[in-house]
């Protein structure tokens, strides 16, 4: 039979084209759910500060330190545990690390924040968190300093520590707590006293690599020529971080 009629038979169903929309479609639910999920995980670590730190521990993130970085932040709680069993715990240059939260928060307990200039055990204009005074800051004892004062000394004289360290220690690859308790003696006595001259068996232990050997030059005791409990006691705790990652105060009671 001819004409110009056409067929109508019914169309046979797309198999491939149905079952390819049905993988989008499928895709598309798993990709929605598992945003979602990454959504609420953020949610959750922002509420929980410490778990990103479990989330590195488990990621093995803690083997490096990237310029400008302190390693201790992502150590987090079990620093000392993986320093002796996680085989990427390596000591590193000390040109790549800063100090840490955890030295910067020890260091505020052993020096107090005073706003008003004072003079310290040895009789030096002090102000903030044991800034020692200098001419240009143009203050004298009795001034009074803002808190954001206070914290741009700090700034700067850990700045001016840690440039000490590193012009000290030169090559020699430090842990981050190594290089804390550097920067906590470089702190406190001056960045001077550092040095060949005023430091000679620092140094020489420095020039061996003999890391007992710096640990045993850290004691600082004497302010005005006298012992002075509070550098005694700074001096245990300094001791410490250096040879056990150990920030905890160490005065009694």
């Amino acid at each position: 039979m001819t004409g110009s009629a056409t067929s109508h038979a019914p169309s046979r169903p797309n198999i491939a084209r149905d079952k390819r929309a049905s993988r989008d479609k499928l895709r598309a639910m798993r990709s929605g759910e598992s945003v979602s999920r990454r959504s609420r995980l953020r949610r959750r670590l922002k509420r929980a500060p410490w778990a990103l730190a479990v989330v590195s521990v488990a990621a093995g993130s803690l083997g490096s330190c990237a310029p400008g970085q302190t390693s201790d932040d992502v150590r987090g709680w079990s620093y000392q545990t993986n320093l002796k069993t996680n085989p990427n715990f390596t000591r590193v240059n000390p040109a790549l690390l800063t100090t840490s939260e955890r030295m910067r928060k020890a260091l505020a307990q052993e020096e107090g924040m005073r706003l008003t200039v004072y003079r310290d055990v040895a009789g030096y204009p002090t102000v903030g968190i044991g800034h020692l005074v200098r001419p240009e800051d143009g203050l004298k004892v009795g001034d009074r300093i803002t808190r954001e004062k206070a914290m741009a000394f700090l700034a700067q004289d850990l700045k001016t520590a840690e440039q000490a360290v590193v012009k000290v220690v030169g090559d020699l690859k430090l842990y981050q707590h190594e290089f804390d308790a550097l920067v906590d003696l470089a702190y406190n006595v001056g960045e001077g006293t550092l040095s060949e001259s005023e430091s000679p068996d620092l140094n020489r232990a420095i020039a061996q690599a003999d890391y007992t050997g710096i640990a045993q030059e850290l004691d600082y005791r004497f302010a005005g020529g006298r012992i002075a409990g509070g550098l005694v006691h700074r001096s245990e705790r300094r001791a410490k971080i250096f040879r056990e990652a150990n920030y905890a105060d160490v005065r009694p009671g």
